[in-house]
């Protein structure tokens, strides 16, 4: 199971890319554990300069608007 954490602050694009994710996973048949994090230390501990972000087993992938789903397909398969 991959551990997928998405980084916002809960705006309509962190929504999105939680959305993204969740249906990426489910169309690749990939187990997923989805984890928001909302608390701005966080964010920035995370090295998140621009949200949304995300991580996939602990590594940063993704920071700054909706993911390009292509890539989003081989962060979940790699």
């Amino acid at each position: 199971m991959k551990t997928v954490k998405v980084y916002g602050p809960g705006c309509a694009r962190c929504e999105a890319a939680e959305k993204m994710v969740k249906e990426a996973a489910e169309k690749l048949g990939v187990a997923v554990a989805v984890e928001k994090v909302t608390d701005a230390k966080s964010i920035a501990m995370a090295g998140i300069m621009s949200t949304p972000g995300i991580s996939v087993d602990g590594k940063l992938v993704h920071s700054g608007g909706l993911p390009d789903a292509g890539n989003l397909d081989g962060w979940l398969t790699a």
